[in-house]
């Protein structure tokens, strides 16, 4: 279902490529860059995603686009030059988050698409590893401007989809930091240790499908799925961050809102920098 919405979407936008033409020259992103060329393009994406399973990898494909090289689409092209616009990327993520029951964000527009794919050795260098600690995932999200709070707060995308056993090998092969109880429950998921497939995961929490505040209260129990989501409770700088979203979800949202804007926004091509992909899935 996930990749029907995605292609759907595609094709209004091939559409609607000359109207959404950048206006000349405008160099930074506004709320309402497309109110005049084209007002219904959040609409567009808003009324085609309506299967909540599609929220999760539609949250992952922001993360890796914008983590990358800003919000370009660049991270989407491959080697027959395919891809999509930055605007699908910024927009169905902030849906993926509303359709979840989560915060609807307000986000500001105007990013234009890189036309070259970053290379398999940036990407990997700055998507951050299953293994990542707090040190290194404040230090990531720091450069991107955001508080501790914020950083705290993004992390709390986890409380949606699965995280695959593969990424959690090292952690069933020494670390303490979980409950017993947990424990079990992740050897009992991922019985194969360094042979689990590829296809094995786990539920990063109960309400999967939910985008809430039950990924702190999980870390405070000692069931984060990941070793980052474990560290977040028990360091003394996160820490206080992970016991105010577990007690207030609305605390998780007003954070989560404005570290998404940053991120979003952090690096992006705007003016004439970039380009516009009249046609999706390809560089003209």
């Amino acid at each position: 279902m996930f990749f029907s919405v995605f292609i759907f979407i595609l094709f209004s936008f091939n559409l609607n490529s000359d109207i959404l033409e950048a206006k000349g020259g405008q160099t930074t992103l506004s709320y309402g860059f497309y109110k005049d060329s084209c007002p219904q393009v959040e609409n567009i994406v808003r009324a085609h995603l309506i299967d909540p399973t599609s929220a999760p990898p539609l949250l992952r494909l922001f993360f890796h686009d914008c983590q990358v090289q800003g919000c370009d689409a660049s991270i989407l092209l491959d080697s027959n030059n395919g891809g999509t616009p930055e605007i699908f990327s910024i927009l169905a993520a902030r849906e993926a988050v509303a359709l979840s029951l989560g915060p609807y964000i307000s986000v500001p527009l105007g990013r234009r698409d890189s036309s070259v794919a970053p290379s398999s050795e940036v990407a990997d260098a700055l998507l951050p590893p299953g293994t990542i600690g707090v040190d290194g995932m404040l230090q990531l999200f720091a450069g991107k401007g955001m508080t501790v709070e914020e950083s705290v707060a993004i992390m709390g995308a986890h409380t949606l989809g699965v995280t695959h056993c593969v990424n959690i090998l090292d952690r069933l092969a020494g670390d303490t930091n979980m409950s017993p109880a947990f424990e079990a429950l992740l050897r009992l998921s991922c019985p194969f240790g360094s042979f689990t497939p590829n296809t094995s995961f786990v539920l990063n929490d109960p309400t999967t499908l939910l985008f809430d505040n039950h990924y702190y209260w999980n870390t405070l129990r000692g069931h984060g799925v990941l070793k980052i989501d474990a560290d977040l409770a028990t360091n003394p700088i996160t820490s206080p961050f992970v016991q105010q979203f577990a007690a207030n979800q609305g605390e998780f949202y007003r954070a989560f809102s404005s570290a998404f804007v940053k991120l979003s926004s952090y690096g992006v091509l705007t003016g004439e920098q970039g380009m516009i992909r009249r046609s999706c899935n390809k560089i003209r």
